[in-house]
């Protein structure tokens, strides 16, 4: 199967840049009423973080409106109207729109400020000036900072429909990666030889180091499978989480699944979901040298300092031991709170 894959490779035409601003025009027409801010090359935040998207007018015309919106990938599906504001009234739209408001830090200032950032707020945005004669916007793309994770069922390899895979990520307090966050993740370490789902239906896999079994006769890079049926075929799932409110901690032992499901409970905690231990791992360097039973009945510990007695790989990272039996007495708690 995996000498069918197509590699993308780093070339010259892959460029990053976590948020760019893109005018929403021919190259040859020049804003008139809004300014194309350079002063912001990248926007981006946390899941909790409030953030502002800079739109900034340099002239006004004698009658216009604000509208805010985000653009749905690829532009494909309704308009996803955040705000519209004029002189004299403000009126949000859906989710998004309970937590913006306009900065209004002067006269000219029409940037959207979002509050209390979740995981699906990534993504592109567009400030839009209409006044009906001369509407012009500029688009700005807000970045999650976050950490991708692999994710397979308890029954083994390749089985989630892309649906389950959603549902399986969220359980797990996340949501499905976008192919941006798998490749950043990618330029950052992540090499994983089992093919998942990501948000827009697509099906990858990152490689850093080819070897045998993950078709090695090609270069590093993301392998792609391309669009797969949603609804019959089946792979594991990149998910994606940030930070979270709460604290993720160990307890010592050798519990059974329910054991450790008891001694959380014993310190008003329950027990960990794999994105908050992930989400520990890469924002709080957790590092933690002992296998602990999570909610999902995995056990896994996070290395942020690799060393040789505690897994043996060079490199930083959430290890696992799978799914034990969960009558095994062998491991602690990771509980969360």
């Amino acid at each position: 199967m995996m000498k069918c894959a197509v590699i993308l490779l780093l070339t010259s035409c892959f460029t990053w840049s976590s948020a760019i601003y893109t005018p929403n025009r021919a190259a040859s027409k020049k804003l008139k009423f809004l300014l194309e801010p350079p002063v912001y090359p990248e926007v981006a935040g946390r899941r909790g973080d409030n953030v502002t998207l800079p739109c900034i007018l340099r002239s006004k015309p004698s009658h216009y409106k604000i509208k805010w919106t985000k653009l749905q990938p690829e532009h494909v599906g309704p308009e996803n109207i955040i705000m519209i504001s004029n002189a004299h009234a403000f009126k949000p739209y859906g989710n998004l729109g309970q937590r913006a408001s306009l900065r209004k830090a002067h006269t000219m200032d029409a940037s959207l400020q979002l509050r209390h950032l979740e995981l699906e707020d990534g993504g592109t945005y567009r400030c839009e000036l209409v006044n009906g004669i001369e509407d012009e916007s500029v688009d700005i793309t807000l970045r999650i900072e976050g950490v991708v994770f692999p994710y397979q069922s308890k029954n083994g390899r390749y089985r989630f429909t892309f649906r389950e895979a959603k549902e399986a990520c969220a359980e797990q307090d996340g949501i499905l990666a976008t192919y941006s966050q798998l490749y950043r993740a990618w330029t950052e370490g992540l090499d994983w030889c089992n093919a998942g789902w990501l948000l827009d239906g697509t099906v990858h896999y990152p490689i850093i180091h080819p070897r045998p079994v993950c078709g090695g006769e090609l270069l590093p890079g993301i392998r792609s499978y391309g669009p797969k049926d949603k609804d019959h075929d089946k792979f594991d799932a990149f998910c994606f989480t940030s930070q979270n409110s709460g604290s993720v901690f160990y307890i010592s032992g050798s519990f059974s699944f329910e054991q450790a499901v008891r001694a959380c409970r014993r310190v008003a905690a329950e027990l960990a979901l794999v994105g908050h231990l992930y989400a520990a791992w890469r924002f709080r360097n957790y590092d933690q040298c002992d296998g602990g039973w999570l909610r999902d009945g995995s056990v896994r510990f996070p290395i942020s300092n690799p060393r040789e007695r505690c897994g043996g790989i060079p490199e930083a990272g959430v290890r696992s031991f799978g799914f034990p039996n969960k009558t095994t007495h062998l491991y602690g708690a990771y509980c969360y709170r």
